[in-house]
This record gives C-alpha cells, sequence and structure tokens, in this order.
C-alpha cells in the first residue's frame, strides 16, 4: 500500500510517459506513475482537482548565507538617491538600538551618470553606514564608516578594495566586496567591525532562507560559496533539524589560494558528517568580477569605457593551473563568470583540465554566463559544461541604466542566451541567486518566458524566450544532472525520491505574465510534506485537497 497518493492532476514527470494523472508514494520514494483509475490504495489521498505535479525544484545557486536580515533594510526597489535615503533615514530613526546602520540590495543606477558615494548619505545619521549592492559586489559607506574602519588616503582593507578620488581620498565605494570578504581575513575583518556579518546573525540568515525555500517548491538548494571558517554553521543547521529541503555546499577556493588551501578543501570534504540531506562537494571559483561596475572581464572594451576590458580574477595561465589541479583532486568546479572573457577563460581552463588529466564526465559548471561570444556557445555542449544561469538577472529593471551601457547594444545579442544554449543541447540549471535575485522560481519561470521586468513592462531580446517546459526543465532534470543527482532526482519516476512540488494550478494552462500569482501548495521532500500552503485544511487519511502537516507559515514572497 502506498504511504500517498496524488491523484486527478497533471504530473509533468520530465521521464518516459511525460506526463500521468497520479504518483505514489511509499517510504521515500515514488512508486506508482501513472492514471488516477488504476493507481493502488494509500493511506493518505490528496485530490489535485487539476494541479500541476512536477518534481522538486533544485535551485543550482542560492546563497543561504546570504538571505535578509531582520536587522537590516532592505533597497529592493528603491530605483533612485531620494529612496535610498528614505528608507536608511528610516530605518536609522526607527532602531536607535543599533551601532551600524546595514542596508542591502542597492542597485548600481541609484545616482545617474556616475557611482554612489559617502556624500549622497550625509545627513542621515551620525552612526556608521554599510550597504550591500543587490549583486553583493560592491559596498558603499558613508563618512562616519570611512572614519571607525579606519579607511583613509591609499588605505587597505582584508574585505574590499576601496575607490579614491583625484586627491586619494576614499569615495566610500569599495569594489570587489564579495570575492574578499569570504575569505578568511576577510570574513574575520568584517565580523570584528561590522555587526551583520556575526556568527548568529549569519545562522539566523541561513535558517530563514531553508524555510523559504521549502515555501517556494525548492527541494535541493545549492549554497554556492560557504567559507571554510562557516562550514560549522552548515553541520549546525542539519544537527537542529532546520535542514528541510536537500542542500549541497559549494565551498569556496579564494582568489590566490596556494596547494596547501587545496589539500584543505579535500580534507574537509573526505572528512565531512554529511547524509542525503547535505552534502559538500563542488569548488566555488571566480574566473573574473561583475560587469556593472566595469570589472568584469570582456574581450573587447566597455562600450562606455574606452579602452578598459577589465581582467580575470588571476592571470589566465594561473587560473588554468589552479581548475586543472581541483580537477585531478576530484572536485568539480562552480565557477563565476560574467564577461564574455570571463566565460572564456573558464572554458579554455576546463577543456585543458580534461585533456591533462583524463577526466570525463566531471560536469564542471560556468556560473551566470550573462555575456557569451557567439564562438564559445557550442563549447558548452561539446565540454559537457553546465551553465548555471539565473533568468530574473536578465530583466530590464535590473539591467537598465548599467549592465546594458556597459555592454552596450551590438552585444545584447549575447545577453543571457537561455534559448540557445538549451537548442544547442547544452545541459542548463536554472537557478535565484537568492538574494540577489527573488528566491522563488515562479520569478524565473516568469523571467525566461518573458524577459519582463515584474511590472510586466519593458522586454528586450525577445529571441531568447523559453517555453515553460523548457524552463521548468532547467529547474528539475537539468539541476539534478548538473550534480550528478538524475537517477534519483529532478524526474517523476518509481524509484527515484520523492521529491515534489504540487503548484496552484496547471501552470501549462495559464499565460506567462499569471506566473507571479501562483504559489507553491505542497512541497514533499523524501515523501514528506514540508510545506502546505492550506495547513489548517483536512487531516491524515482523508480524501481532501490538501492535508495538514508540515512547515506552515512561511511565505515565498515574488519581492
Amino acid at each position: 500500500m502506498l504511504d500517498l497518493l496524488l491523484t486527478n492532476g497533471v504530473v509533468r514527470t520530465f521521464d518516459v510517459p511525460g506526463r500521468a494523472e497520479a504518483v505514489g508514494v511509499a517510504d521515500g520514494r515514488i512508486r506508482y506513475v501513472g492514471s488516477a483509475e488504476d493507481a493502488p490504495a494509500a493511506r493518505r489521498t490528496i485530490d489535485l482537482r487539476g494541479r500541476l505535479v512536477t518534481p522538486g525544484i533544485i535551485d543550482s545557486h542560492n546563497h543561504l548565507l546570504l538571505g535578509f536580515d531582520p536587522d537590516a533594510v532592505s533597497l529592493e526597489g528603491a530605483q533612485d538617491l531620494t529612496e535610498v535615503r528614505q528608507r536608511i533615514g528610516a530605518h536609522a530613526a526607527a532602531r536607535p538600538d543599533l551601532d551600524w546602520i546595514c542596508a542591502e540590495n542597492a542597485v548600481y543606477s541609484v545616482v545617474t551618470g556616475r557611482r554612489p558615494n559617502a556624500d549622497d548619505l550625509r545627513g542621515l545619521t551620525d552612526r556608521p553606514v554599510f550597504i550591500t549592492t543587490y549583486d553583493q559586489h560592491s559596498v558603499w559607506l558613508n563618512d562616519a564608516a570611512l572614519r571607525v574602519l579606519g579607511i583613509d588616503r591609499g588605505t587597505r582593507i582584508p574585505w574590499g578594495r576601496p575607490e579614491f578620488d583625484a586627491h586619494c581620498a576614499p569615495t566610500g565605494w569599495v569594489t570587489d566586496f564579495y570575492t574578499s570578504a569570504m575569505t578568511r581575513a576577510g570574513l574575520a575583518g568584517l565580523q570584528k567591525d561590522i555587526p551583520m556579518y556575526s556568527p548568529d546573525r549569519r545562522y539566523r540568515r541561513i535558517t530563514s532562507s531553508l524555510e523559504m525555500a521549502t515555501a517556494c517548491g525548492i527541494t535541493t538548494v545549492v549554497e554556492p560559496q560557504v567559507p571554510l571558517a562557516e562550514l560549522d554553521l552548515m553541520y549546525r543547521a542539519r544537527a537542529e533539524g532546520r535542514m528541510q529541503s536537500r542542500v549541497i555546499t559549494a565551498l569556496f577556493h579564494p582568489v590566490g589560494a596556494d596547494a596547501a588551501f587545496r589539500r584543505d578543501l579535500r580534507e574537509a570534504v573526505d572528512g565531512a558528517p554529511t547524509d542525503d540531506m547535505l552534502r559538500l562537494g563542488p569548488v566555488k571559483l571566480y574566473a573574473d568580477d561583475v560587469i556593472e561596475p566595469h570589472t568584469a572581464a570582456m574581450l573587447s572594451e566597455y562600450a562606455n569605457r574606452p579602452g578598459h576590458r577589465g581582467t580575470p580574477s588571476l592571470p589566465p595561465q594561473e587560473f588554468t593551473a589552479m581548475l586543472t589541479e581541483l580537477d585531478r583532486l576530484g572536485f568539480q568546479t562552480h565557477t563565476h563568470a560574467t564577461g564574455d572573457w570571463g566565460i572564456r577563460l573558464a572554458l579554455d581552463s576546463i577543456e585543458h583540465a580534461a585533456r591533462v588529466n583524463g577526466t570525463v564526465d566531471r560536469r564542471h559548471g560556468v556560473v551566470h554566463v550573462e555575456c557569451l561570444h557567439p564562438d564559445d556557445l557550442p563549447r558548452f555542449r561539446d565540454l559537457g559544461v553546465v551553465a548555471a544561469m539565473q533568468p530574473r538577472h536578465c530583466s530590464p529593471d535590473l539591467v537598465a541604466g548599467t549592465w546594458m551601457e556597459n555592454v552596450g547594444e551590438d552585444r545584447w545579442d549575447r545577453a543571457w542566451r537561455f534559448r540557445s544554449l538549451a537548442e544547442s543541447g547544452a545541459a542548463l540549471a536554472f537557478s535565484s541567486d537568492w538574494q540577489v535575485g527573488e528566491m522563488d522560481p515562479l520569478v524565473g519561470l516568469y523571467s525566461a518566458l518573458t524577459r519582463s521586468g515584474l511590472d510586466g513592462g519593458t522586454d528586450w531580446t525577445p529571441h531568447e524566450r523559453m517555453d515553460l517546459d523548457s524552463a521548468l526543465r532547467a529547474y528539475t532534470r537539468g539541476g539534478a544532472w548538473a550534480w550528478h543527482a538524475e537517477d534519483e532526482l529532478g524526474v517523476i519516476r518509481p524509484g527515484a525520491r520523492a521529491d515534489l512540488v504540487v503548484w496552484s494550478s496547471n501552470l501549462y494552462a495559464i499565460e506567462p505574465t499569471q506566473l507571479l500569482g501562483e504559489r507553491a501548495d505542497l512541497t514533499l521532500v523524501g515523501g514528506v510534506v514540508v510545506h502546505d500552503a492550506d495547513s489548517g485544511h483536512g487531516t491524515v487519511g482523508a480524501d481532501v485537497p490538501f492535508a495538514g502537516s508540515g512547515a506552515a507559515g512561511h511565505t515565498c514572497s515574488h519581492g
């Protein structure tokens, strides 16, 4: 007898057969896929009433460690300096108990024609202000923060690169933040000075992110950048039962780390206390930085900065040698690359590693793939490299005014080439990049199908729009393949793990613009209900639309 039967719905299996009416679960595994009429008896039955069931969402790049901090103010949606100042001023007035005023999710274009600076924050508060950009690659400080941190003419700090004006005075803008902040020295420097980076507040971010993940229908999360110094936070979450979604943890390899550090990574992975809910293994690298502050590596100069094309994170030969050694040590790499030169460097290095080491089917990933040169598009398929991409990143409300102008219209046809990569036969794995983007996969699906902002307004590069089935595949079966889990995750077939999502309607029967009005109604991990959006209705064993259990009360916001 089945433990649970989901019936009278639309089941998209991403297997053969492609669709069914019912799926049955027992002992944490899928045991039946087929018609409602032929389904075995079950201790508990849920009538889907035509709703869609898919494999659980695999979010292949989700920064659990960056979840929202309740003691910081969000600048999401603040498009100009007036709104930024209003929110920070209100937060400072409401929280006199805070020594630092911290804010998150600033966009680069809040000031027209230049980067923000300390002058823009004057008059708001006497306390130090610390603001991270939405992509976590830059920081914005006020005068008080510059004084407290001791940043003066030519000062160096372990967690970023301060910018200085023509008179060598600090501007209040810091680049290369995230690549530096997650080193041992960078993290220690932040935790010494910035309360937002204390271990307890970091742990709160992890647990709140995990609760949101199940509410979003996410059954496997890839945390792409955990420093060795913070691994204990992941182990704590597992020991305290806070991981209801499966977590794959990628370890951060700082730029310039040596062979001894790579041996430390190998020892950490080999000695990790992991199980089917938590595993370690991939290694996060940076081939370049990001396009918005002109720090990504481009094959030709930036459209609005003549003579400048950025640089890779390491000289190309050094980067290739590093990735090749990690490949030899058995690691799968997860490499950040946004500029077309950075992407080419990552592909060249992966190709070299396979040739030198004789490795096959390592499934190295290139993350973001924002500006892809046409010559490199077929190489993803040819080299078996995963394109780990975030549909939300292509939205005009995020990239207009900075990304678009920096790259230039002549290269817009290289931007976030989801459809072209999928049609080429490349392995495509979608993700949120939370909290750079909203965690909700429905936002990602909407973005992949429309290439519009969340307000439904301006769209761009419509030739790269995807259909719903291809986008869902990239969130499920594509993600499972990326992490060598295609036999157990990302599909609905007998024997696979019962990681499933019941959506609030049949998503195939609605318009793309309606996706943002839907939700994950029910999330199962290993056959256990971990999220029930209508948890007050129904009981176990009854033939009801939804049965009450699991992590009620947590929502998956569209942002």
